[in-house]
């Protein structure tokens, strides 16, 4: 695989940087965080849930749950490496106040610092990569060992339950999504078609269809091969996956035209699919809080 530009390695290191173990629990601006401190797991390291739930919650209540990746730069921009974040709490606070989405909490879901692309590439695509790159891929991306069949696990067998348990809320696929960007958008895509009695809805912002940060065609292919088999039902499922136009994101377009064209021949259509351009936006924080209301109603919005 091609020597990354400085650029490139600053995008990889912000992925990365997010995983300092001491992070302080995200301050916001609205509603309360309750972390989960270093969630246990006998599928993947151990690591801090944060729990956002809106102003005036209560047990009285049901509350959709929405799981995002990439949990310690959701919140709070004095936290993270680059200062920046996606302000879920203030998006999401607005959408509700204005009765525009129903009750929901987040549950934001810490990476896993430098074996962030392991949990996070979909093992199921590599079968469909010729055998050198797969064996490039595993060494150099996924650190020999790929984990997002475990990452899943941990997600739908030991986390939804203990958040089901200890919050209100309506646990059911219709009432259940799941979102991230980058790579983080790859595997949250990936788990609504792994699990889709489990999640409703999934959405990739930014989605990295290139599985690295160099175009290529292997590992594009391999997405389009493992979504032509096994995309959730239409019937049953939502699906939102966009792209900017610059940094990162400038290469997507191709690839994303095409993984449109799987979807909607597997049944999907502007009623439970959306796949929007942004012109001139790029693959970082301040891009992906910009837009973040579109997906939110997208997935959440009432009737």
């Amino acid at each position: 695989m091609k020597k990354m530009s400085l650029t490139l390695f600053a995008l990889l290191g912000l992925a990365l940087s997010a995983a300092a173990p001491a992070q302080p629990v995200p301050q916001v601006s609205s509603g309360s965080i309750q972390r989960l401190e270093n969630f246990p797991s006998k599928y993947v390291a151990a690591r801090h849930i944060d729990v956002w739930l809106p102003e005036g919650y209560s047990a009285a209540k049901r509350y959709n749950v929405v799981y995002m990746q990439d949990g310690q730069g959701l919140f709070d921009p004095s936290v993270t490496w680059l200062k920046k974040a996606w302000h879920v709490d203030v998006t999401l606070s607005r959408l509700m106040r204005q009765g525009r989405i129903a009750d929901t909490i987040v549950v934001a879901i810490a990476n896993a610092g430098k074996s962030r692309w392991s949990e996070y590439f979909p093992r199921k695509f590599l079968p469909w990569v010729n055998a050198a790159t797969r064996q490039a891929l595993v060494d150099q991306w996924l650190e020999r060992e790929p984990r997002s069949d475990d990452y899943l696990r941990f997600m739908v067998e030991e986390l939804k339950p203990a958040i089901d348990q200890r919050f209100s809320t309506r646990p059911e696929r219709e009432h259940c999504f799941v979102m991230g960007s980058s790579m983080g958008g790859v595997i949250s895509i990936y788990a609504m078609n792994e699990y889709p009695q489990v999640f409703g809805g999934a959405a990739g912002l930014s989605t990295n269809w290139v599985g690295t940060l160099e175009a290529n065609s292997a590992l594009p292919l391999a997405a389009f091969n493992y979504l032509s088999e096994h995309l959730a039902d239409p019937r049953e499922h939502r699906l939102y996956m966009d792209r900017g136009t610059t940094q990162l994101d400038a290469i997507y377009g191709n690839y994303q035209r095409f993984i449109d064209e799987i979807v909607r021949d597997r049944g999907y259509d502007a009623s439970n699919f959306q796949s929007p351009v942004f012109e001139g936006e790029g693959h970082n924080e301040d891009a992906w809080a910009k837009r973040l209301e579109i997906p939110f109603l997208f997935l959440l919005g009432k009737p």
